[in-house]
């Protein structure tokens, strides 16, 4: 038997791969009714293959959009070179969802629970392997983009072992598929891959570069993006949040108004749970928050530090219930989550970013850390 060692594993895929090509499409439209009508209400789902999209759900909106060229336009921006057929089966939410959920009622737009998660292994209070995999194909992605990164396709997917079995974390593993033209030179493909993305990485986390490496597994990555595989939004809950190092409620973000507590209060219990890592009082914070639909306050709140809190959880709790307002109206307020900044939320995880686009400098107000004195007093 070989020796035990503590492993622990996340993976993270790009823009171009299929289930994020929906993802980014239904927060596209998404972003798109928003702008003419903050108040819209928006429950899209779309599905890719082939050439062929599909847009299903529900949409009650003053906005006129054609969610047919958002398709088409969002396609194109990522990569691909196709222009896609869409087969438009959008219709208006239920009347009878909207009876608990109107602004006078101010009801969460359904029952579930969300999990937020935050520790200190990582400057961005993420766990590490989830961080590195996110940043390698966004690193990856950007230097395609930039025309560096030869014969690289959009599609793109990582996968990051790192080794806890010491006091000092080592990287165990890093994969990487990544797909590519039919006509390339593999052994300069990967040298690239192994000396301009992994490697970079490991060294921005003063971690090892003798890992293990795999690239390309099957030897061959020509056929890719919704040519080589279905998408559907959603369907990147894990790789979206916490890369398996937290638990997740089950219910996905894109496509969903901020009404949904789906997305809005995990939204919130990331919030919290990085504002309390970072007042100190806990160098890990799980909080999960539960829901009915048409009940505005949540029905629980649960705080767990794993051991690591120098302040009762019970503490924690009433200081939660007594700063800050956990209806879905006071998150959407808190955050300000009707702006429209959800079309690229998907591009490296919806947590650890301080910015959703670079570029626009587009805020990510859910990360922002204007509530840690709130906790410091519990001390």
């Amino acid at each position: 038997m070989s020796e035990f060692r503590r492993l622990f594993t996340s993976e993270a895929v790009s823009i171009g791969h299929p289930d994020h090509v929906c993802d980014m499409i239904s927060d596209s439209i998404l972003d798109a009714c928003l702008r003419e009508d903050k108040y819209s209400r928006v429950a899209c789902e779309t599905m890719v293959k082939g050439d062929f999209v599909i847009l299903a759900g529900e949409i009650t909106t003053k906005a006129n959009i054609n969610v047919e060229e958002i398709a088409k336009k969002v396609i194109k921006n990522i990569g691909y070179t196709y222009t896609p057929r869409v087969l438009n089966l959008l219709q208006k939410q239920s009347q009878d969802i909207a009876l608990g959920t109107n602004d006078d009622v101010g009801g969460a737009g359904d029952q579930g629970i969300m999990f937020g998660f935050a520790n200190s292994e990582t400057p961005q209070y993420m766990p590490l392997a989830i961080t590195m995999a996110h940043e390698l194909v966004k690193l990856a992605t950007d230097l395609r983009k930039s025309g560096k990164f030869l014969w690289a396709g959009p599609d793109m997917k990582s996968q990051v072992t790192l080794d806890y079995t010491q006091k000092q974390v080592k990287v165990d593993t890093i994969l990487m598929s990544i797909q590519h033209d039919a006509n390339y030179d593999e052994d300069k493909f990967k040298k690239y891959i192994v000396e301009h993305i992994m490697k970079v990485v490991a060294r921005k986390y003063k971690l090892n570069e003798d890992f293990n490496i795999l690239i390309n597994p099957t030897g061959r990555f020509v056929i890719g993006g919704p040519e080589g595989d279905a998408g559907l939004t959603g369907r990147k809950i894990i790789v979206d949040t916490y890369g398996g190092y937290a638990p997740h409620g089950g219910g996905a973000f894109s496509g969903k108004d901020p009404t949904k507590v789906d997305r809005s209060a995990a939204y919130m219990a990331r919030y919290l749970s990085k504002n309390i890592v970072a007042s100190k009082i806990a160098s890990e914070c799980l909080i999960q928050l539960s829901y009915a639909i048409g009940v505005a306050q949540p029905i629980s709140i649960s705080v767990n530090c794993k051991g690591t809190n120098k302040v009762d959880e019970e503490k924690i709790i009433k200081a939660i219930y007594e700063n800050f307002d956990l209806s879905p109206k006071g998150i959407i307020e808190k955050l300000n989550l009707r702006t429209p900044v959800y079309s690229n939320s998907c591009n490296g995880g919806h947590f650890g970013r301080e910015y959703l686009d670079e570029k626009k400098l587009v805020e990510c107000c859910w990360e922002k850390l204007d509530s840690v004195n709130i906790f410091k007093k519990l001390v």
